[in-house]
Protein backbone atom coordinates (compact mmCIF):
# COMPACT_ATOMS: atom_id res chain seq x y z
CA UNK A 1 0.00 0.00 0.00
CA UNK A 2 1.36 3.65 -0.22
CA UNK A 3 1.69 5.41 2.76
CA UNK A 4 -0.31 7.63 4.23
CA UNK A 5 -2.92 6.76 1.42
CA UNK A 6 -6.68 4.90 2.17
CA UNK A 7 -5.56 1.25 1.66
CA UNK A 8 -7.59 -1.14 -0.52
CA UNK A 9 -9.79 -3.06 1.08
CA UNK A 10 -13.24 -4.40 2.00
CA UNK A 11 -16.96 -3.05 3.36
CA UNK A 12 -18.80 -5.60 5.33
CA UNK A 13 -22.36 -4.77 5.69
CA UNK A 14 -23.63 -5.72 8.99
CA UNK A 15 -27.31 -6.88 8.22
CA UNK A 16 -27.67 -7.39 12.07
CA UNK A 17 -25.28 -10.36 12.99
CA UNK A 18 -23.32 -10.43 16.44
CA UNK A 19 -20.65 -11.44 14.59
CA UNK A 20 -19.88 -8.25 12.58
CA UNK A 21 -16.25 -7.54 14.30
CA UNK A 22 -15.60 -10.66 14.14
CA UNK A 23 -15.79 -10.97 10.27
CA UNK A 24 -13.67 -7.66 10.48
CA UNK A 25 -10.78 -9.44 12.72
CA UNK A 26 -10.46 -12.62 10.09
CA UNK A 27 -10.30 -10.29 7.27
CA UNK A 28 -7.86 -8.27 8.67
CA UNK A 29 -5.68 -11.99 9.51
CA UNK A 30 -6.07 -12.47 6.13
CA UNK A 31 -4.03 -9.38 5.23
CA UNK A 32 -6.66 -6.91 4.34
CA UNK A 33 -8.04 -3.50 5.75
CA UNK A 34 -11.78 -3.64 5.83
CA UNK A 35 -14.72 -1.45 7.32
CA UNK A 36 -17.67 -1.94 9.18
CA UNK A 37 -21.25 0.20 8.08
CA UNK A 38 -25.03 -0.49 8.83
CA UNK A 39 -27.08 -1.17 5.26
CA UNK A 40 -28.26 2.62 5.30
CA UNK A 41 -25.12 4.05 4.89
CA UNK A 42 -23.36 1.25 2.45
CA UNK A 43 -23.45 2.85 -0.77
CA UNK A 44 -21.85 6.46 0.60
CA UNK A 45 -19.51 4.02 2.60
CA UNK A 46 -18.49 2.53 -0.75
CA UNK A 47 -17.92 5.71 -2.57
CA UNK A 48 -15.84 6.62 0.03
CA UNK A 49 -13.08 3.85 0.11
CA UNK A 50 -10.36 2.43 -2.31
CA UNK A 51 -13.15 -0.22 -2.26
CA UNK A 52 -12.08 -4.28 -3.49
CA UNK A 53 -14.82 -6.31 -2.18
CA UNK A 54 -18.00 -6.34 0.03
CA UNK A 55 -19.37 -9.13 2.16
CA UNK A 56 -23.04 -9.31 3.45
CA UNK A 57 -23.12 -10.31 7.23
CA UNK A 58 -25.53 -12.79 8.25
CA UNK A 59 -28.59 -11.65 10.57
CA UNK A 60 -31.55 -12.81 12.48
CA UNK A 61 -34.19 -11.75 10.28
CA UNK A 62 -35.68 -13.74 7.26
CA UNK A 63 -36.04 -11.97 3.65
CA UNK A 64 -39.09 -12.33 3.29
CA UNK A 65 -40.25 -10.70 6.53
CA UNK A 66 -41.79 -7.54 7.03
CA UNK A 67 -38.61 -5.24 8.28
CA UNK A 68 -36.22 -7.07 7.52
CA UNK A 69 -32.88 -4.92 6.57
CA UNK A 70 -33.26 -2.93 3.60
CA UNK A 71 -30.09 -2.80 1.74
CA UNK A 72 -29.00 -1.49 -0.93
CA UNK A 73 -29.07 -3.63 -4.49
CA UNK A 74 -26.69 -1.09 -6.12
CA UNK A 75 -24.52 -2.95 -3.96
CA UNK A 76 -24.29 -5.70 -6.48
CA UNK A 77 -23.55 -3.09 -9.24
CA UNK A 78 -20.27 -1.77 -8.20
CA UNK A 79 -18.20 -4.63 -10.29
CA UNK A 80 -16.65 -5.93 -7.31
CA UNK A 81 -16.75 -9.12 -5.75
CA UNK A 82 -19.72 -9.93 -3.05
CA UNK A 83 -19.25 -12.77 -0.20
CA UNK A 84 -22.54 -12.87 1.21
CA UNK A 85 -22.87 -14.91 4.53
CA UNK A 86 -26.21 -16.74 5.78
CA UNK A 87 -28.43 -13.82 5.70
CA UNK A 88 -26.24 -12.12 3.14
CA UNK A 89 -26.49 -15.36 0.87
CA UNK A 90 -30.34 -15.21 1.54
CA UNK A 91 -30.62 -11.49 0.55
CA UNK A 92 -28.58 -11.57 -2.43
CA UNK A 93 -29.57 -14.97 -3.69
CA UNK A 94 -33.96 -13.68 -3.85
CA UNK A 95 -32.07 -9.83 -5.52
CA UNK A 96 -30.91 -11.93 -8.26
CA UNK A 97 -34.12 -14.33 -9.17
CA UNK A 98 -33.61 -16.94 -6.79
CA UNK A 99 -36.32 -18.37 -3.99
CA UNK A 100 -35.83 -18.46 -0.32
CA UNK A 101 -38.24 -20.14 2.09
CA UNK A 102 -38.27 -21.27 5.67
CA UNK A 103 -36.36 -24.58 6.33
CA UNK A 104 -38.87 -27.59 7.41
CA UNK A 105 -35.59 -28.57 9.47
CA UNK A 106 -33.63 -25.86 10.78
CA UNK A 107 -29.48 -26.10 11.56
CA UNK A 108 -27.85 -25.12 14.16
CA UNK A 109 -24.64 -25.90 15.76
CA UNK A 110 -21.62 -28.07 14.36
CA UNK A 111 -22.68 -29.12 10.87
CA UNK A 112 -20.68 -31.57 7.89
CA UNK A 113 -20.83 -30.08 4.68
CA UNK A 114 -19.76 -31.97 1.20
CA UNK A 115 -17.90 -30.06 -1.53
CA UNK A 116 -19.56 -30.50 -5.07
CA UNK A 117 -17.35 -31.46 -8.11
CA UNK A 118 -18.18 -27.71 -9.32
CA UNK A 119 -14.74 -25.54 -8.87
CA UNK A 120 -15.22 -22.35 -7.02
CA UNK A 121 -12.15 -20.07 -6.25
CA UNK A 122 -13.75 -19.94 -2.42
CA UNK A 123 -13.20 -23.49 -1.73
CA UNK A 124 -9.63 -23.45 -3.21
CA UNK A 125 -7.99 -26.39 -1.69
CA UNK A 126 -10.51 -27.11 0.39
CA UNK A 127 -11.62 -31.00 -1.16
CA UNK A 128 -14.38 -33.62 -0.04
CA UNK A 129 -15.89 -32.55 3.61
CA UNK A 130 -15.76 -30.42 6.24
CA UNK A 131 -16.99 -29.14 9.63
CA UNK A 132 -18.60 -25.62 9.71
CA UNK A 133 -20.89 -23.57 11.86
CA UNK A 134 -25.00 -23.27 11.07
CA UNK A 135 -27.03 -21.27 12.69
CA UNK A 136 -30.12 -20.86 10.06
CA UNK A 137 -33.89 -21.33 9.82
CA UNK A 138 -34.75 -20.36 6.12
CA UNK A 139 -32.27 -21.46 3.41
CA UNK A 140 -32.42 -20.83 -0.47
CA UNK A 141 -34.22 -23.27 -2.33
CA UNK A 142 -33.54 -21.94 -6.06
CA UNK A 143 -30.31 -20.38 -7.25
CA UNK A 144 -30.14 -16.92 -9.42
CA UNK A 145 -29.31 -17.32 -12.77
CA UNK A 146 -25.65 -17.82 -12.83
CA UNK A 147 -24.93 -19.47 -9.56
CA UNK A 148 -24.15 -22.85 -8.99
CA UNK A 149 -24.02 -25.20 -6.27
CA UNK A 150 -20.50 -25.08 -3.88
CA UNK A 151 -21.14 -26.90 -1.24
CA UNK A 152 -24.02 -28.76 0.38
CA UNK A 153 -25.12 -30.28 3.79
CA UNK A 154 -27.71 -33.37 4.63
CA UNK A 155 -30.61 -30.57 5.02
CA UNK A 156 -29.01 -28.07 2.54
CA UNK A 157 -28.60 -28.43 -0.48
CA UNK A 158 -27.02 -25.33 -1.36
CA UNK A 159 -24.40 -24.53 1.57
CA UNK A 160 -22.62 -22.87 -0.89
CA UNK A 161 -23.38 -21.29 -4.14
CA UNK A 162 -21.07 -19.21 -6.45
CA UNK A 163 -21.61 -17.33 -9.80
CA UNK A 164 -17.56 -17.19 -10.58
CA UNK A 165 -18.24 -15.05 -13.96
CA UNK A 166 -19.37 -12.09 -11.46
CA UNK A 167 -17.37 -13.58 -8.66
CA UNK A 168 -20.53 -13.16 -6.77
CA UNK A 169 -20.18 -15.94 -3.61
CA UNK A 170 -22.42 -17.00 -0.73
CA UNK A 171 -22.35 -18.91 2.33
CA UNK A 172 -25.27 -20.30 4.47
CA UNK A 173 -22.70 -20.78 7.45
CA UNK A 174 -20.62 -18.83 9.44
CA UNK A 175 -16.33 -19.07 8.37
CA UNK A 176 -16.18 -16.38 11.40
CA UNK A 177 -16.41 -18.11 14.10
CA UNK A 178 -13.97 -20.65 14.89
CA UNK A 179 -16.48 -23.61 15.37
CA UNK A 180 -15.75 -23.88 11.33
CA UNK A 181 -13.16 -25.48 10.81
CA UNK A 182 -11.74 -24.12 7.51
CA UNK A 183 -13.77 -21.21 7.38
CA UNK A 184 -10.17 -19.20 7.81
CA UNK A 185 -8.94 -20.53 4.67
CA UNK A 186 -12.37 -19.96 2.74
CA UNK A 187 -12.49 -16.05 3.99
CA UNK A 188 -8.86 -15.91 3.02
CA UNK A 189 -9.30 -17.43 -0.58
CA UNK A 190 -12.15 -14.50 -1.11
CA UNK A 191 -9.81 -11.84 0.03
CA UNK A 192 -6.31 -13.04 -1.99
CA UNK A 193 -7.71 -15.20 -4.76
CA UNK A 194 -11.31 -13.56 -5.30
CA UNK A 195 -10.43 -9.66 -4.58
CA UNK A 196 -7.12 -10.17 -5.34
CA UNK A 197 -5.60 -8.58 -2.71
CA UNK A 198 -2.24 -8.05 -2.03
CA UNK A 199 -2.21 -9.30 1.93
CA UNK A 200 0.13 -6.09 3.05
CA UNK A 201 -2.25 -5.48 6.18
CA UNK A 202 0.76 -5.64 8.28
CA UNK A 203 2.46 -4.04 10.96
CA UNK A 204 4.96 -2.44 9.32
CA UNK A 205 2.76 -1.15 6.73
CA UNK A 206 0.69 0.26 9.31
CA UNK A 207 2.99 2.09 11.08
CA UNK A 208 5.08 3.27 8.45
CA UNK A 209 1.66 4.39 7.05
CA UNK A 210 0.54 5.93 10.32
CA UNK A 211 3.36 7.98 10.99
CA UNK A 212 3.12 9.59 7.30
CA UNK A 213 -0.59 10.12 8.54
CA UNK A 214 0.93 12.20 11.70
CA UNK A 215 3.59 13.93 10.19
CA UNK A 216 1.26 15.04 7.14
CA UNK A 217 -1.46 16.38 9.60
CA UNK A 218 0.36 17.64 12.54
CA UNK A 219 3.08 19.18 9.72
CA UNK A 220 6.72 20.11 10.30
CA UNK A 221 6.25 22.74 13.62
CA UNK A 222 2.68 21.42 15.56
CA UNK A 223 2.49 19.74 18.75
CA UNK A 224 0.56 17.19 20.48
CA UNK A 225 -0.33 16.14 23.68
CA UNK A 226 -1.61 12.41 24.62
CA UNK A 227 -2.72 11.02 27.60
CA UNK A 228 -0.54 8.53 28.73
CA UNK A 229 -2.14 5.83 30.83
CA UNK A 230 0.41 3.14 30.45
CA UNK A 231 -1.82 1.05 28.86
CA UNK A 232 -0.80 -0.86 25.74
CA UNK A 233 -2.96 1.21 23.38
CA UNK A 234 -2.06 4.56 24.41
CA UNK A 235 1.82 3.29 24.67
CA UNK A 236 2.14 2.37 20.84
CA UNK A 237 -0.20 5.51 20.20
CA UNK A 238 2.31 7.69 21.82
CA UNK A 239 5.74 5.89 20.05
CA UNK A 240 4.04 6.45 16.80
CA UNK A 241 3.65 9.97 17.17
CA UNK A 242 6.98 10.01 18.28
CA UNK A 243 8.23 8.59 15.57
CA UNK A 244 6.62 11.17 13.46
CA UNK A 245 7.43 14.34 15.32
CA UNK A 246 9.65 13.23 18.04
CA UNK A 247 10.13 16.33 21.66
CA UNK A 248 6.72 17.69 19.80
CA UNK A 249 4.85 15.03 21.47
CA UNK A 250 4.13 16.05 25.39
CA UNK A 251 3.02 13.26 27.24
CA UNK A 252 0.76 13.38 30.20
CA UNK A 253 -0.10 10.97 33.25
CA UNK A 254 -2.73 11.65 35.08
CA UNK A 255 -2.91 10.10 38.79
CA UNK A 256 -6.67 10.06 38.91
CA UNK A 257 -6.54 7.38 41.72
CA UNK A 258 -8.12 4.85 40.60
CA UNK A 259 -5.21 3.19 39.43
CA UNK A 260 -3.88 -0.28 39.60
CA UNK A 261 -1.06 -0.64 42.89
CA UNK A 262 2.28 0.90 41.28
CA UNK A 263 0.89 1.92 38.13
CA UNK A 264 2.53 5.62 38.43
CA UNK A 265 5.56 4.42 39.46
CA UNK A 266 5.61 1.81 36.32
CA UNK A 267 4.51 4.62 34.14
CA UNK A 268 7.35 7.08 35.13
CA UNK A 269 9.63 4.60 34.93
CA UNK A 270 9.01 2.85 31.76
CA UNK A 271 8.15 5.77 29.71
CA UNK A 272 10.25 8.68 31.19
CA UNK A 273 13.39 6.84 31.77
CA UNK A 274 13.24 4.25 29.29
CA UNK A 275 11.41 5.30 26.04
CA UNK A 276 12.37 8.93 26.33
CA UNK A 277 9.18 10.52 26.26
CA UNK A 278 8.98 14.00 27.59
CA UNK A 279 6.15 13.08 30.14
CA UNK A 280 4.48 15.01 32.91
CA UNK A 281 2.30 13.39 35.79
CA UNK A 282 -0.53 15.24 37.49
CA UNK A 283 -1.74 13.77 41.05
CA UNK A 284 -4.97 14.55 40.73
CA UNK A 285 -5.85 11.72 43.23
CA UNK A 286 -8.08 14.30 45.87
CA UNK A 287 -9.81 15.61 42.73
CA UNK A 288 -10.96 12.60 40.70
CA UNK A 289 -12.07 10.95 44.74
CA UNK A 290 -13.91 14.14 45.78
CA UNK A 291 -15.66 14.29 42.81
CA UNK A 292 -17.34 10.47 42.91
CA UNK A 293 -18.40 10.69 46.26
CA UNK A 294 -21.64 9.47 47.00
CA UNK A 295 -22.39 8.46 43.12
CA UNK A 296 -23.34 4.92 42.76
CA UNK A 297 -24.85 5.38 39.22
CA UNK A 298 -21.91 3.46 37.01
CA UNK A 299 -22.75 5.91 33.62
CA UNK A 300 -22.60 8.66 36.28
CA UNK A 301 -18.90 7.45 37.39
CA UNK A 302 -17.96 7.18 33.70
CA UNK A 303 -19.26 10.91 33.29
CA UNK A 304 -18.00 12.42 36.30
CA UNK A 305 -14.44 10.80 35.60
CA UNK A 306 -14.16 11.88 31.99
CA UNK A 307 -15.36 15.45 32.34
CA UNK A 308 -12.51 15.55 35.08
CA UNK A 309 -9.90 14.21 32.62
CA UNK A 310 -10.54 16.90 30.29
CA UNK A 311 -10.51 19.74 32.61
CA UNK A 312 -7.19 18.30 34.29
CA UNK A 313 -5.80 18.35 30.18
CA UNK A 314 -7.68 21.81 29.85
CA UNK A 315 -5.40 22.95 32.53
CA UNK A 316 -2.18 21.29 31.55
CA UNK A 317 -2.65 22.12 27.71
CA UNK A 318 -2.06 25.99 28.49
CA UNK A 319 1.61 25.25 29.40
CA UNK A 320 2.43 23.94 25.81
CA UNK A 321 1.43 27.30 23.54
CA UNK A 322 1.84 26.06 20.25
CA UNK A 323 -0.33 22.27 21.13
CA UNK A 324 -2.76 22.02 18.60
CA UNK A 325 -3.90 18.67 18.65
CA UNK A 326 -4.46 15.91 21.08
CA UNK A 327 -3.31 12.45 20.91
CA UNK A 328 -5.44 9.27 22.07
CA UNK A 329 -5.48 5.88 21.74
CA UNK A 330 -8.90 4.83 20.27
CA UNK A 331 -8.96 1.99 18.83
CA UNK A 332 -11.64 0.54 16.46
CA UNK A 333 -13.81 -1.37 18.98
CA UNK A 334 -13.94 2.03 21.02
CA UNK A 335 -15.56 3.73 17.93
CA UNK A 336 -17.74 0.93 16.28
CA UNK A 337 -19.23 -0.59 19.67
CA UNK A 338 -22.18 -2.23 17.55
CA UNK A 339 -23.63 -1.05 14.22
CA UNK A 340 -27.25 0.29 13.51
CA UNK A 341 -28.66 -2.37 10.82
CA UNK A 342 -31.59 -0.25 10.06
CA UNK A 343 -29.40 3.21 9.49
CA UNK A 344 -29.08 4.84 12.72
CA UNK A 345 -25.77 5.66 13.93
CA UNK A 346 -23.04 3.45 12.78
CA UNK A 347 -21.30 3.08 16.36
CA UNK A 348 -22.12 3.86 19.67
CA UNK A 349 -19.69 5.15 21.31
CA UNK A 350 -18.22 3.75 24.50
CA UNK A 351 -18.28 6.71 27.40
CA UNK A 352 -16.03 4.44 29.31
CA UNK A 353 -13.22 4.28 26.76
CA UNK A 354 -11.51 6.86 24.93
CA UNK A 355 -13.50 8.52 22.68
CA UNK A 356 -15.92 10.87 22.92
CA UNK A 357 -16.34 13.61 25.53
CA UNK A 358 -14.25 16.66 23.99
CA UNK A 359 -15.46 20.14 24.55
CA UNK A 360 -16.27 22.18 21.62
CA UNK A 361 -13.67 24.90 23.51
CA UNK A 362 -10.69 22.87 23.46
CA UNK A 363 -9.76 24.00 20.42
CA UNK A 364 -7.62 20.82 20.00
CA UNK A 365 -7.74 18.61 16.67
CA UNK A 366 -7.52 15.00 17.60
CA UNK A 367 -4.53 12.58 16.35
CA UNK A 368 -5.96 9.01 16.21
CA UNK A 369 -3.00 6.40 14.80
CA UNK A 370 -4.65 3.16 16.56
CA UNK A 371 -8.46 4.36 15.78
CA UNK A 372 -8.57 1.69 12.71
CA UNK A 373 -7.07 -1.35 14.81
CA UNK A 374 -7.91 -4.21 16.89
CA UNK A 375 -5.91 -4.72 19.97
CA UNK A 376 -4.28 -7.40 18.56
CA UNK A 377 -3.16 -5.52 15.58
CA UNK A 378 -1.95 -2.76 18.10
CA UNK A 379 0.28 -5.11 20.08
CA UNK A 380 1.82 -5.85 16.59
CA UNK A 381 2.20 -2.23 15.71
CA UNK A 382 3.78 -2.15 18.90
CA UNK A 383 6.26 -5.37 18.45
CA UNK A 384 7.50 -3.95 14.80
CA UNK A 385 7.95 -0.48 16.89
CA UNK A 386 10.32 -2.31 19.71
CA UNK A 387 8.60 -1.94 22.37
CA UNK A 388 9.05 -3.92 25.79
CA UNK A 389 6.90 -7.32 25.85
CA UNK A 390 5.47 -6.71 29.20
CA UNK A 391 4.58 -3.57 28.44
CA UNK A 392 2.59 -5.26 24.92
CA UNK A 393 1.57 -7.68 26.67
CA UNK A 394 -0.23 -5.94 30.00
CA UNK A 395 -3.83 -6.98 30.29
CA UNK A 396 -6.36 -4.26 29.19
CA UNK A 397 -7.34 -1.57 31.94
CA UNK A 398 -10.53 0.40 31.36
CA UNK A 399 -10.08 4.40 31.44
CA UNK A 400 -12.06 5.09 34.62
CA UNK A 401 -9.45 2.61 36.09
CA UNK A 402 -10.83 0.81 39.36
CA UNK A 403 -13.97 3.03 39.88
CA UNK A 404 -16.09 0.37 37.28
CA UNK A 405 -14.39 -2.51 39.44
CA UNK A 406 -16.52 -1.06 42.14
CA UNK A 407 -20.10 -1.65 42.41
CA UNK A 408 -21.32 0.91 44.43
CA UNK A 409 -19.81 3.97 46.31
CA UNK A 410 -16.37 5.11 45.49
CA UNK A 411 -14.17 6.10 48.52
CA UNK A 412 -10.45 6.08 49.16
CA UNK A 413 -10.80 3.44 51.68
CA UNK A 414 -12.48 0.94 48.87
CA UNK A 415 -9.78 1.93 46.66
CA UNK A 416 -7.23 1.02 48.92
CA UNK A 417 -9.34 -2.51 49.38
CA UNK A 418 -9.53 -3.42 46.08
CA UNK A 419 -5.83 -2.24 44.77
CA UNK A 420 -4.29 -4.89 47.44
CA UNK A 421 -6.81 -7.20 46.16
CA UNK A 422 -6.30 -6.78 42.45
CA UNK A 423 -2.37 -6.60 43.33
CA UNK A 424 -2.30 -10.31 44.95
CA UNK A 425 -4.53 -11.57 42.16
CA UNK A 426 -2.51 -10.66 39.17
CA UNK A 427 0.92 -11.52 41.00
CA UNK A 428 -0.72 -15.10 41.86
CA UNK A 429 -1.91 -15.73 38.31
CA UNK A 430 1.71 -14.10 36.68
CA UNK A 431 3.39 -15.94 38.98
CA UNK A 432 2.12 -19.21 38.11
CA UNK A 433 2.53 -18.40 34.34
CA UNK A 434 -1.22 -18.55 33.75
CA UNK A 435 -1.86 -14.95 32.31
CA UNK A 436 -0.39 -16.38 28.88
CA UNK A 437 -3.26 -17.71 27.79
CA UNK A 438 -5.96 -15.18 29.56
CA UNK A 439 -6.89 -11.77 28.26
CA UNK A 440 -7.93 -10.06 31.86
CA UNK A 441 -7.71 -11.03 34.95
CA UNK A 442 -8.46 -8.74 38.33
CA UNK A 443 -10.56 -8.38 41.48
CA UNK A 444 -13.51 -6.43 41.65
CA UNK A 445 -15.55 -5.16 44.94
CA UNK A 446 -18.84 -5.78 45.48
CA UNK A 447 -21.56 -3.39 46.84
CA UNK A 448 -21.77 -6.29 50.03
CA UNK A 449 -20.94 -7.30 53.23
CA UNK A 450 -20.67 -10.88 54.60
CA UNK A 451 -20.19 -12.95 58.11
CA UNK A 452 -17.31 -14.26 58.53
CA UNK A 453 -15.06 -15.80 61.06
CA UNK A 454 -11.23 -15.21 61.78
CA UNK A 455 -9.50 -16.60 64.76
CA UNK A 456 -12.52 -17.10 67.42
CA UNK A 457 -14.03 -13.81 66.34
CA UNK A 458 -16.92 -12.91 64.29
CA UNK A 459 -16.26 -10.67 60.82
CA UNK A 460 -18.87 -8.53 58.92
CA UNK A 461 -16.45 -7.58 55.81
CA UNK A 462 -16.80 -6.89 52.22
CA UNK A 463 -16.95 -9.63 49.33
CA UNK A 464 -15.00 -9.59 46.51
CA UNK A 465 -15.04 -11.55 42.47
CA UNK A 466 -12.65 -12.35 40.83
CA UNK A 467 -13.09 -11.62 36.64
CA UNK A 468 -10.71 -14.10 34.71
CA UNK A 469 -11.52 -14.42 31.10
CA UNK A 470 -10.38 -15.50 27.55
CA UNK A 471 -10.72 -13.22 24.49
CA UNK A 472 -8.71 -12.77 21.62
CA UNK A 473 -9.92 -9.17 21.34
CA UNK A 474 -12.10 -8.69 23.78
CA UNK A 475 -15.82 -8.74 21.72
CA UNK A 476 -16.49 -11.73 22.77
CA UNK A 477 -15.17 -13.39 26.16
CA UNK A 478 -15.23 -16.96 28.22
CA UNK A 479 -14.55 -17.41 31.74
CA UNK A 480 -11.38 -18.77 32.69
CA UNK A 481 -11.09 -21.75 35.24
CA UNK A 482 -7.58 -21.36 36.95
CA UNK A 483 -6.29 -24.81 38.55
CA UNK A 484 -7.84 -25.82 41.85
CA UNK A 485 -4.79 -24.87 44.09
CA UNK A 486 -4.09 -21.11 42.32
CA UNK A 487 -7.56 -20.10 43.17
CA UNK A 488 -6.91 -20.91 46.84
CA UNK A 489 -3.84 -19.52 47.15
CA UNK A 490 -5.70 -16.05 45.49
CA UNK A 491 -8.46 -16.33 48.15
CA UNK A 492 -5.93 -17.45 50.73
CA UNK A 493 -3.55 -14.56 50.46
CA UNK A 494 -6.52 -11.90 49.67
CA UNK A 495 -9.06 -12.99 52.74
CA UNK A 496 -5.43 -13.44 54.85
CA UNK A 497 -3.48 -10.09 54.09
CA UNK A 498 -6.42 -7.49 53.41
CA UNK A 499 -7.88 -6.26 56.02
CA UNK A 500 -11.87 -5.58 55.35
CA UNK A 501 -12.75 -8.64 53.15
CA UNK A 502 -13.90 -12.11 54.45
CA UNK A 503 -15.05 -13.59 51.29
CA UNK A 504 -13.82 -14.33 47.62
CA UNK A 505 -16.05 -15.45 44.68
CA UNK A 506 -15.70 -16.38 41.44
CA UNK A 507 -17.40 -14.93 37.79
CA UNK A 508 -18.25 -17.62 35.79
CA UNK A 509 -20.18 -15.32 33.21
CA UNK A 510 -19.85 -15.32 29.49
CA UNK A 511 -19.20 -12.19 27.08
CA UNK A 512 -22.42 -12.35 26.07
CA UNK A 513 -24.53 -12.05 27.75
CA UNK A 514 -22.23 -10.42 30.45
CA UNK A 515 -19.78 -7.95 29.78
CA UNK A 516 -16.24 -8.46 31.22
CA UNK A 517 -15.88 -5.39 33.29
CA UNK A 518 -18.86 -5.12 35.85
CA UNK A 519 -19.74 -1.15 35.13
Amino acid sequence: MQLGERPQGLLIVDLGTQYAQLIARRLREAGTWCEIHPPARAMEAAAAMNLAGIVLSGGPASVYAEGAPEVPAGLLELGVPVLGICYGMQWMSRTLGGEVEGSGKREFGHTEIQRGEDSSALFAGIEGSTIVWMSHGDKVVKLPPGFHTVASSATCEHAAIGDDERRFYGVQFHPEVSHSVRGKEILANFVLDVCKLPGDWKAENIAEREIEKIKKLVGETGEVILGLSGGVDSAVAAVLVHRAIGDRLHCIFVDNGLLRKGERELVEHAFRDHVGLDLTTVDARKRFVDGLAGVTDPERKRKIIGNEFVEVFRVEAKRFQDARFLGQGTLYPDVIESVAVHGGNTAVIKSHHNVGGLPDDLDMELVEPLRELFKDEVREVGRYLGLDERILMRQPFPGPGLAVRIAGEITQERLDLLAEADAICTAEIEAAGAHKTLWQYFAVLLPVKSVGVMGDARTYENACALRIVESVDGMTADWGYLDHQLLRRISNRIINEVKGINRVVLDISSKPPATIEWE
